[in-house]
């Protein structure tokens, strides 16, 4: 299957618009700002489907039973529902598909990364009236019901939606940590992942996706936009959109970001900010 193509450039301006008013409003939608990214990789996502979306999250928390139980009753009623019930799991194959990144796709496919599944659950099960929350463990998200971290601990149950939901023990998870980054499981992992942590991270796979395919630049200069619209984000991502405008022939454009960007970095590293004013001077160069 291919790729899926961005919309119109007016679309997508009107798209970045509401996607960075619902990042700066009060209590950021999860599922809203999921699927305007998802509108503005796919310029076949109109409307409409963004509205079927929504309304399928509301279709799947309908079926859940009403208030089940404890936070473990509350992980079994979703991995009934959504790992056994219609097929919702990942594989390493989607870790090659763009789509895996996109909600709108993976309810489509029931395929997706470790953290857009958690983005199902979560929706799910928020709907619901679940008590659940995201918990982004090193190198793999999962979603967690029950209390935070801290002295509830203890009353955290994990579930693992890549793996169709699989509640995990308390050695599943270490396992999980151990296996990242070689260190044990800390309490700090298991603190809540705030709506716009989830969805720079989600960016964040789609410009590692494009990175590994240069002719893909086209997704990285708009990953990198929306994350930039974010109310928090690495600075470094201006140098990144600088040089991939760059890349893809802009050279004004990206000569004049370049120089704005050696002005912030040059006055905390004077050398790395005299580095990046020769990369815009070079940019400008290839305009004769």
């Amino acid at each position: 299957m291919c790729s899926p193509r961005p919309p119109s450039p007016e679309r997508a301006a009107g798209l970045r618009r509401r996607f960075a008013a619902e990042a700066r409003s009060e209590r950021p939608d999860l599922a809203a700002l999921c699927l305007l990214l998802g509108a503005v990789a796919d310029g076949s996502l109109d409307e409409a489907g963004i509205d079927a979306a929504q309304l399928e999250l509301d279709r799947l928390a309908g079926q859940l039973p009403f208030r089940p139980g404890g936070p473990h009753a509350w992980a079994v009623a979703l991995r009934e529902l959504l790992g056994a019930g219609y097929g919702f799991r990942g594989a390493a194959a989607d870790y090659r598909r763009l789509e895996s990144s996109l909600l709108h796709q993976v309810l489509v496919r029931r395929r997706g990364l470790p953290i857009l599944l958690s983005v199902v659950w979560l929706e799910v099960a928020r709907r619901a009236g679940a008590p659940v929350r995201g918990v982004a463990l090193p190198g793999h998200f999962v979603v967690g019901f029950g209390a935070g971290a801290g002295e509830g601990a203890r009353e955290l149950v994990l579930a693992d939606p890549f793996d169709g939901g699989r509640v995990l023990s308390g050695t599943d998870a270490e396992l999980l940590v151990a296996g990242a980054t070689g260190a044990p499981l800390r309490a700090s992992m298991l603190v809540p992942a705030d709506p716009l942590d989830v969805v720079l991270r989600v960016l964040n796979n789609i410009r590692a996706w494009a990175a590994a395919r240069p002719e893909r630049s086209d997704v990285s200069l708009w990953a990198v936009e929306l994350s930039l619209l974010l109310p928090a984000h690495p600075a470094r991502l201006r140098y990144e959109r600088a040089r991939l405008l760059v890349q893809r022939g802009d050279f004004v454009d990206g000569a004049a970001e370049l120089e704005a960007y050696a002005e912030i970095v040059g006055a905390v590293d004077g050398a790395a900010g005299e580095r990046v004013r020769g990369e815009a001077l070079a940019a400008r160069a290839l305009l004769n």
